[in-house]
């Protein structure tokens, strides 16, 4: 059975300075209902600022937890203990002529720590599970790589 999940935001531009294109300001609010309004801008190499978020580092950090989430729900489910995760994600995109561009790739970096050495070796493997199943990863048209590391606590991180 399908099930369809709806999301709805609203985008709110807050940068109107009367002053034009080259002077306006590329500010704006994304909202949802219930939640902290998130402060967004352009990036700076288009005239953002620099302390907003901007839309290539959501769409990088939108990658980045959905693969942790995926992965997380696939270790619970396996009966892995995860006492820690962080990733380091990182994203290349390439301007084209025209004003154009497009992302030619994101790489995730998740440091993974389980609670007992034995599970290291099946965590890893999850990661590949956890990207074919990410919704995230499956609607976008570009490479999403991945380079675990998996350590217990008590012993020293591997790289898968």
């Amino acid at each position: 059975m399908s099930r369809q999940h709806d999301y709805r935001v609203t985008v709110r531009w807050t940068g109107d300075t009367g002053a034009g294109y080259r002077d306006y300001e590329r500010g704006h609010d994304v909202v949802a209902e219930g939640k902290p309004v998130l402060k967004g801008s352009a990036d700076p190499s288009f005239r953002g600022t620099p302390e907003r978020w901007n839309p290539e580092e959501l769409l990088v950090a939108s990658l980045s937890e959905c693969h942790m989430l995926t992965f997380l729900a696939l270790c619970a489910q396996a009966g892995i203990g995860v006492t820690g995760y962080i990733d380091a994600a990182s994203g290349v995109m390439r301007e084209t002529p025209g004003n154009g561009g497009r992302f030619t790739e994101v790489v995730l970096r998740p440091v993974v720590t389980v609670a007992d050495a034995a599970a290291i070796e099946r965590a890893e493997g999850l990661h590949k599970q956890a990207h074919d199943t990410c919704f995230i990863a499956n609607s976008v048209n570009f490479p999403v790589r991945h380079e675990p590391t998996t350590a217990c606590a008590r012993l020293s991180p591997t790289t898968s």
